[in-house]
C-alpha cells in the first residue's frame, strides 16, 4: 500500500508505519507469474492503481485500469478516471491488486482507505468479482481480523498445498510492528483465521508473491531497515518459512513492490512505487530470480499513467486487451516525454513551453490532444487540454501556448511534421512547417525551433508521444 511503520519521526504513511475466460486446457498448464496465474493464450497486461498527484488535481481513491502489449508502457483507460469505487467503509480504496481466479474470472482486492489517515483502523478490505474487468460485481468487505489496526495491501496467490487461495496483507499484530499476515479462503469472502506470516522482527509491508518458480517462492516487501524493496524465499507456503536473501533496490524511499514475469523472454521486473519523491514508479530487472539481485531499467523503455500509485500488474489474453479498450476507451490526450530527460515531460507553464520533472500539478499542463495541423492537415498541431482554445506556436524560435488569431501565420506557427526520432527511429520529432530546416527540441529545459547538427541537438529534438 504504502503503508508504514510506527516511527513517529516518520512522516508519509509509508515512513510513518513503517479470453475473457480463459479455456480448461489453459487453465491446467497454469505458469504461476508472481502472484497472477498466467496461461498460455496471455499476450499482453492489465494494470490497477489509485491516483494522487502533488496538490490533489489528480487524486482519485478508486479503482483505475492501463493495459500494455509489453508490460512497460501502458494506456490508460477511462480517460485515467475510475471504474469502479467502493461505497462503504472509508468510501474509497488504495493499493488494489487483481488476480485471474482457477475458473478463469477476476477478483480484484484494495485497502479499505481512503486518503492518507494512516491511523485510519479496518480490519476489512473490499472484494470485487468480474469477468473480464469490464464489469465488476458481487462487492463485498471480508474481515480479516479483530485486531485494533489496518488491513493493508491486500495480495493473493494460489496455494495447491491448501487448494484455497491465500490473502497476504500487512497489520501491526501484537508485536507492536507491522507483520505480513495471512487468511485462506475459497471464495474471497468466508476466510480463515489469520496468522503472521512473515516477521523478520521489523516492519514490513505491502508483501508479492511469486510462487513456485523453479520450485522456490518468493516473496518481495517493503522493508522498514533498508527503506526499498527486498525479496524472501521458501520451498514451501507455510507461514513462518520465508527467509530475505536479496539485495535492496530503492530509488528514493520505495514500497509496494511488484514483480511481473515477461511473457516473451526470460526477464522477470520489479516495480517499485516511491515517495520521496512522491508519485513515481521505477523499475528494475533481472533473468534470474533467485539471484536476488536486480538492475535499473532506463526510465527511456518505460512509462506509467499519470498520477498512478501502488499498481497491480496482470497478464491478459489478446481479446481481453482489445475488449478492454473498447469497453473503456483510449485516451483522447497523448503526453510527450524527453529523450534524454525521460524524467521529464513536455508541458506549458504561464505560458511557455518547457520540459519539466514529473509528477507535477496542474498535471494537465502535460497533456495535449495531437490534431490535424491547423497550416496542413498532414501536419499536427498541439492543443492544450487544460486551455483548449490554446495551441503550441513559435514566436521569435521559442514556443509558446498562445490562442488561435485566426491568421494564416499562426496557423503556420503551430504547425508541426512529425518524423522519426532524430536520435532513435522508434520516438518521434517534429520539424517546423513553415520553418522546415528547425525541429522542436529543449534548450535550458525550454522548448523552442532550432537548426539540429549535433548528437545533442538531436537527443533534445527526440521525444515519445505516449499516455
Amino acid at each position: 500500500m504504502s503503508a508504514h511503520s510506527r516511527t513517529p519521526a516518520m512522516p508519509s504513511r509509508r515512513l510513518f508505519l513503517g479470453a475473457a475466460t480463459a479455456t480448461t486446457m489453459a487453465l491446467a498448464t497454469d505458469l504461476t507469474l508472481g502472484a497472477r496465474s498466467a496461461h498460455a493464450a496471455d499476450s499482453a497486461y492489465v494494470m490497477g492503481y489509485f491516483t494522487e498527484s502533488p496538490n490533489g488535481l489528480g487524486t482519485d481513491y478508486g479503482l483505475h485500469l492501463a493495459v500494455s502489449t509489453d508490460s512497460l508502457n501502458w494506456t490508460p483507460l477511462n480517460q485515467n478516471n475510475p471504474v469502479v469505487t467502493p461505497t462503504a467503509g472509508a468510501g474509497g480504496l488504495r493499493d488494489p491488486f487483481i488476480m485471474r481466479k482457477r475458473d478463469g474470472t477476476f477478483v480484484v482486492l484494495a485497502t479499505d482507505l481512503k486518503g492518507t489517515d494512516w491511523g485510519y483502523n479496518s480490519q476489512y478490505i473490499h472484494v470485487w468479482d468480474s469477468p473480464d474487468l469490464r464489469t465488476f460485481t458481487n462487492y463485498r468487505r471480508p474481515r480479516l481480523h479483530d485486531m485494533v489496526t489496518h488491513s493493508w495491501a491486500p495480495e493473493a496467490f494460489w496455494d495447491a498445498s491448501r487448494n484455497q487461495y491465500a490473502i497476504l496483507y500487512s497489520s501491526v499484530n501484537s508485536s507492536g510492528h507491522n507483520v505480513l499476515m495471512v487468511n485462506h479462503t475459497s471464495d474471497f469472502t468466508t476466510v480463515s483465521a489469520p496468522q503472521v506470516f512473515f516477521d523478520p522482527g521489523y516492519d514490513v509491508i505491502d508483501g508479492d508473491m511469486a510462487v513456485g518458480v523453479n520450485g522456490v517462492n518468493h516473496l518481495y516487501f517493503k522493508s522498514s531497515r533498508t527503506g526499498g524493496l527486498v525479496g524472501a524465499r521458501s520451498t514451501s507456503l507455510n507461514p513462518g518459512s520465508f527467509t530475505p536473501f536479496s539485495t535492496s533496490v530503492a530509488h528514493g524511499g520505495t514500497e509496494a513492490p511488484t514483480l511481473v514475469k515477461s511473457l516473451t523472454s526470460n526477464t522477470w521486473y520489479l516495480w517499485g512505487d516511491t515517495y520521496t519523491p512522491n508519485g513515481v514508479f521505477y523499475a528494475w530487472q533481472t533473468n534470474d530470480l533467485a539471484s536476488g539481485t536486480w538492475t535499473p531499467v532506463d526510465q527511456k523503455l518505460y512509462t506509467h499513467p499519470v498520477n498512478a500509485k501502488h499498481c497491480t500488474i496482470a497478464p491478459i489474453t489478446g481479446p481481453e486487451y482489445t475488449n478492454l479498450l473498447a469497453r473503456w476507451g483510449a485516451p483522447a490526450w497523448n503526453r510527450l516525454k524527453s529523450y534524454n530527460y525521460p524524467a521529464r515531460y513536455v508541458r506549458h507553464a504561464d505560458y511557455t513551453a518547457r520540459i519539466d520533472t514529473y509528477p507535477f500539478d496542474p498535471y494537465t499542463d502535460s497533456q495535449w490532444k495531437l490534431v490535424p495541423g491547423l497550416a496542413d492537415a498532414s501536419g499536427v498541431s498541439f492543443q492544450s487540454v487544460s486551455h483548449p482554445t490554446r495551441y503550441l506556436r513559435h514566436y521569435d524560435f521559442a514556443l509558446r501556448l498562445d490562442a488561435s488569431d485566426g491568421t494564416g501565420t499562426f496557423a503556420q506557427d503551430a504547425t508541426f511534421h512529425r518524423v522519426a526520432g532524430l536520435a532513435d527511429a522508434s520516438w518521434s520529432s517534429f520539424r517546423s512547417h513553415n520553418q522546415p530546416t528547425r525541429h522542436i527540441r529543449h534548450s535550458g529545459y525550454a522548448l523552442r525551433i532550432d537548426p539540429i547538427a549535433t548528437a545533442t541537438d538531436r537527443a533534445d529534438a527526440t521525444f515519445s508521444v505516449g499516455h
